[in-house]
């Protein structure tokens, strides 16, 4: 019975020394692994990186040439979502017609219950399309350089 007592202690210790070598290969593998995880994870990093650079200074220089002089777009927009409060001559410089807008849109909203300030919104929609439609061009020559204050 000590014999087999004794194989079997063998066979145990021939198990447990496999498995410990096993062990120490899947750590290996698994440090490795990690290694080249984070290698490709740096890389993928760095060129992250670049590429957000580059996307930053292309929006840089675009933001640069397009919001300078010419106010289009925004004026367009801001006329069509908030036409009756007058925002867009605000954008464009004209104070005076924007606080225009603005009281009558209050004035005559609080009379009417907001019936009667629909017609500064329908104007506002107006004025809205048509900055949008010009082109940059005429846009800048009649409403920003030629100072024209109503459509």
């Amino acid at each position: 019975m000590s014999e087999e007592n004794k194989d079997l202690g063998d066979k145990a210790e021939g198990t447990a020394k496999d498995a410990k070598d096993s062990a120490k290969e899947f750590t290996k593998d698994a440090k490795d692994s990690a290694k080249e995880f984070a290698k490709e994870s740096k890389e993928t990093a760095k060129d992250f990186g670049e590429e957000a650079k580059k996307t930053a200074n292309e929006f840089k220089e675009g933001l640069a040439s397009a919001s300078g002089d010419n106010k289009k777009i925004l004026a367009g927009v801001l006329a069509i979502v908030f036409g009756g409060f007058g925002v867009h001559k605000f954008i464009l410089g004209y104070t005076k017609e924007g606080i225009i807008m603005l009281a009558i849109t209050i004035v005559i909203g609080a009379i009417t219950c907001g019936i009667g300030a629909s017609l500064m919104w329908v104007i506002g929609l107006i004025e809205g399309i048509l900055y949008l439609t010009k082109s940059d061009e005429e846009f800048y020559n009649t409403y920003q350089a030629g100072r024209k204050p109503w459509f």
